[in-house]
């Protein structure tokens, strides 16, 4: 099983991927000649604007919905797994695809606002909703759903469980069959209560665990400020092959870098589109804008804070799969949430262990809900024909049954699969994008424009040139009349 998922790991994550994902960030970067920076303005209005509708939620709990789905364990042990392959010149890598990335993020997030539909009395869409509609080609929309319900419900859950589980043993001692079990009921509690439920616990855990984790790695690195520019300066001299140590493994450097940042920020990954399409938005480019910078908030923010402890502490190793040890300064350590751990208890003592167990604990878990609403979106997609109630009800178990099965399985082999299910959703999802690319720079140049008359954007399909877009046709125009109101003050939205 072990080496049949690494050869399939090894040929989906080819350099034709990383170069594709790498591409495809740079393509739409420049054609939206860079938003990601021109709207930063725009974000923090956006990110908190409120919603009174029953069947979608607000920008923020989109935004936190989409986090917890990019804020997991890639946080914390990929960002050691991608130093420990890769060296430290993976860190730049993950920076640059994240910067890269926030271009193909909002470009899929617009697009699941523009094909997104009410269904069961709530909003639905993602990938397969704009494979379908935007691209008129309903097999591959369909093999996009059904990959991404096996990669979502049971490839991935499993490495989120997995960290869980090793950071509560190497902390307390928990056997990770009872980690596995506690996780199981908890999250059953949750799934059974939907997308409103799911999007509850989210809006609040996912602020709270980002800014204390953030706020203990500034702690380490203020502590050490003195090695700060020697680390900045190791992190770029490695990442183009001018460290003297680190300088042969520059192709390790962007492939893992590239790898565990795709899998952390998920930009392009086709994962955020599901939860950016949940909102209820007057126009598709807003909650665009909003999931662009979530990717900033999971790279630069968050992975960057695991880096520093790591890198400014030394406690890491380094070890190219193919190659001598580089790095040994933790031992046969297997890489992973030990080296934060590490990190954090070397500057302190008796508090890193409980504290990295913690925050991957809530970090993998929002993860793991989030993976469940993908899941559940891509079979109701499949299932919008004809009903199979018992379908969900074997998502859930399935899903539940990996989640225990991950706590007490190897490591390797978790994250092998996991790859696997990123790798194969991200393949089908950039080629769809890039085949979009006309009308999500058409949703761009219609929020710019309207920005520029000073109104808040409200979106007109029809008036733009786009077809399929159902919901924005009918229910979003009969319900509000299309009405475009104008901003009380320059740059600032009026609530309707």
């Amino acid at each position: 099983m072990e080496q049949f998922a690494n050869w399939l790991s090894g040929i989906i994550w080819s350099p034709a991927l990383i170069y594709l994902c790498l591409g495809t960030g740079l393509f739409f970067s420049l054609a939206t000649r860079f938003l990601q920076v021109r709207h930063m303005g725009d974000i923090g209005k956006l990110m908190f604007q409120k919603t009174n509708s029953s069947a979608g939620i607000s920008s923020f709990q989109a935004l936190t919905l989409a986090l917890s789905g990019r804020v997991g364990t890639g946080n914390i042990a990929g960002v050691a797994t991608a130093i420990a392959y890769g060296g430290p010149g993976a860190v730049f890598w993950m920076w640059l695809i994240a910067f890269l990335g926030a271009g193909s993020a909002f470009v899929e997030a617009a697009l699941g606002q523009v094909y997104k539909q009410k269904q069961d009395g709530q909003f639905r869409g993602g990938p397969a909703y704009y494979i379908e509609k935007g691209l008129n080609i309903k097999w591959y929309a369909v093999l996009f759903a059904a990959v991404t319900v096996l990669a979502t419900g049971a490839l991935l859950p499993g490495v989120q469980a997995n960290s869980i589980a090793l950071g509560m043993e190497e902390a307390f001692g928990i056997n990770p069959w009872i980690t596995g079990l506690v996780i199981v009921a908890v999250l059953a509690f949750i799934i059974l209560g939907g997308v409103k439920r799911i999007a509850r616990v989210a809006e609040f855990v996912v602020p709270f665990m980002a800014a204390g984790y953030i706020i203990v790695a500034l702690i380490i690195v203020f502590l050490n400020i003195s090695q700060l520019p020697d680390i900045l300066a190791l992190i770029f001299s490695s990442a183009f092959g001018q460290d003297a140590a680190f300088g042969g493994i520059i192709g390790a450097a962007i492939a893992w870098g590239v790898k565990r940042g795709i899998y952390s920020n998920e930009a392009g990954q086709g994962t955020a589109p599901h939860a950016a399409s949940a909102a209820d938005v007057s126009h598709p480019a807003k909650q665009g804008l909003v999931q662009a910078f979530s990717v900033y908030i999971d790279t630069l923010f968050i992975c960057s804070a695991t880096a520093f402890m790591i890198l400014i502490t030394g406690m890491y190793n380094v070890t190219p799969e193919e190659g001598a040890p580089i790095v040994t300064t933790l031992g046969e350590m297997e890489p992973g949430p030990g080296y934060t751990q590490s990190a954090v208890e070397s500057v302190m003592p008796g508090f890193g262990a409980p504290f990295v167990a913690i925050a991957l604990l809530f970090f993998a878990f929002t993860t793991i809900m989030a993976y469940y609403y993908m899941a559940e979106t891509n079979l109701a997609y499949i299932n919008q024909k004809t009903k199979r109630v018992w379908t969900e009800y074997v998502l859930k178990f399935v899903l539940l049954g990996m989640v225990l099965y991950g706590s007490v399985k190897t490591a390797g082999l978790a994250w092998t699969l996991g790859d696997i299910g990123v790798g194969s959703m991200a393949w089908l999802n950039i080629i769809a994008i890039l085949l979009l690319t006309k009308p999500a720079l058409k949703i761009l140049k219609d929020y710019e424009a309207q920005k520029k008359e000073g109104k808040d954007p409200v979106f007109d399909p029809v008036k733009v040139g786009i077809t399929n877009a159902d919901f924005w046709e009918k229910e979003y125009k009969a319900s509000n009349n299309q009405v475009n109101t104008p901003v009380s003050s320059p740059g600032t939205p009026v609530d309707k």
